[in-house]
């Protein structure tokens, strides 16, 4: 395949299934979505049934502490397999322009691959293509051990460009008409429509110019106040950190053995413009589950004088606090843990962000046996439903704008891990396109 190394991307050959698959069975919601709620997967099992799907090629994360893991990554090898040798998927070359329109917003994309020797998910990373909020090391091993023995990837992972005259992807939408349709289809349980496009030959050299100038070193310096020699990121993770790295995590380990030309040196993702006006950041939440401390006690002893909280009358007072905090003081909703609906108030906090000032004492807590486990959730419905349930405590924040991201990433490196999301849980990517990695 094509590679374009000054950018760190490759036009990809791409997989998808052929004529007659149902598509709605077929495309299934990133693995690491609603794992808090196993209706959810159950639901989506009711509606495969025995189609061909990626929910067969895929480890929906639900699964991840349960017992057959193993017996699961090795049914997810072997319908890798299966599918390649049955021919249900077939090749094509080429970038492929996406729309997924859910909840009266059209985000804009293309599939392409990442160069992962362009990409340091390390804490400092200064990489043409970097991580957006702390990797955590320790959840790779699980992921790698899917990956390490498949066949082809299947990517849920989204990454960003800083393009605010949107010249790289935004025009394929005017152009579309003259491409060749992929696919175009209603995602199951209400997450909306998908259609994808072959891009053209002329609009693929378009797209690499375009990113060609967005990478340029002066257009990127005056862009953010930086020094000429500043290291260039170009593409900043928004969906899927964990999966890239567990890529690059593969690669680095093997690629002495394989060669620098092995198709693992590559990762399958889909780009977006992080000034595209479909695309929402939401915060991420979260719930913890099983107290076995204090919640309230811990806090105070955690934070002594700067901890402070006040009981609210309804969730809705509750956001709109947090929502419109100003000052120095980060003020953190919390649902359940003894009371109902309260607001923590931290004054002198230890982040420069809520989310990084919770999740250290949360990190602390959990080590301590406070509780029995942790998630990240989407949606304040989510974290209200979940929370009030005996004995579990959960903790809605307020989001980022989604124009601070590139600079203060530039400025301050990775964010402190869960920060945002791109989207609620039903927004998120679904698998689609398909690679071959071995």
């Amino acid at each position: 395949m094509k590679i374009i190394s000054d950018i760190g991307i490759q036009i990809p050959q791409v997989y998808l299934p052929k004529a007659g698959v149902d598509l709605t069975k077929w495309a299934v919601i990133a693995c690491d979505q609603f794992t808090s709620e196993p209706e959810y997967w159950h639901d989506v099992e009711k509606i495969v049934g025995d189609a061909p799907s990626t929910l067969n090629l895929t480890f929906p994360e639900v699964h991840l502490e349960k017992d057959g893991a193993e017996e699961r990554i090795q049914n997810v090898q072997v319908a890798m397999q299966k599918y390649m040798d049955e021919g249900v998927l077939e090749p094509r070359d080429g970038f492929v322009y996406v729309e997924r329109t859910v909840a009266g917003k059209t985000r804009k994309g293309v599939v392409l691959c990442l160069d992962l020797e362009c990409y340091d998910y390390n804490k400092g990373s200064s990489s043409l293509i970097r991580a957006t909020e702390g990797t955590i090391v320790d959840r790779l091993p699980p992921r790698i051990k899917i990956r390490e023995g498949a066949a082809m990837e299947l990517p849920h992972i989204l990454v960003l460009i800083d393009d605010p005259n949107h010249t790289v992807i935004e025009p394929l939408n005017a152009a579309k008409l003259s491409f060749e349709k992929l696919y175009d289809f209603d995602l199951m349980l209400g997450s909306g429509h998908l259609a994808g496009y072959a891009v053209n030959a002329e609009f693929e050299n378009k797209i690499v110019e375009a990113l060609r100038g967005l990478a340029n070193p002066e257009t990127f310096a005056a862009k953010y106040g930086v020094g000429k020699d500043e290291p260039v990121l170009l593409f900043a993770m928004g969906d899927g950190n964990h999966s890239l790295a567990t890529a690059k995590a593969i690669w680095e380990k093997n690629k002495a053995r394989v060669g620098m030309d092995h198709p693992s040196r590559y990762a399958l993702v889909e780009i977006e413009n992080v000034h595209d006006s479909g695309l929402e950041f939401e915060p991420i939440h979260r719930v913890a589950f099983g107290l076995k401390k204090d919640l309230f006690a811990e806090l105070k002893k955690t934070f002594g004088d700067n901890f402070n909280y006040f009981d609210v009358a309804s969730p809705n007072e509750m956001m709109r606090r947090v929502e419109s905090a100003e000052g120095k003081n980060q003020l953190i909703g919390l649902v359940g843990g003894g009371r109902k609906f309260s607001v923590i108030e931290i004054s002198n906090p230890s982040s420069n962000l809520a989310v990084g000032t919770i999740q250290s004492f949360l990190d602390a807590f959990l080590k301590d046996g406070g509780a029995e486990k942790l998630d990240y959730v989407h949606g304040e419905d989510v974290v209200e439903r979940l929370a009030l349930q005996p004995n579990n405590a959960g903790f809605y924040l307020a989001g980022m704008h989604k124009s601070e991201l590139f600079k203060t990433v530039i400025l301050d490196g990775a964010l402190p891990r869960k920060t945002f999301s791109m989207g609620e849980a039903r927004e998120k990517r679904f698998y689609m396109e398909a690679r071959k990695i071995s």
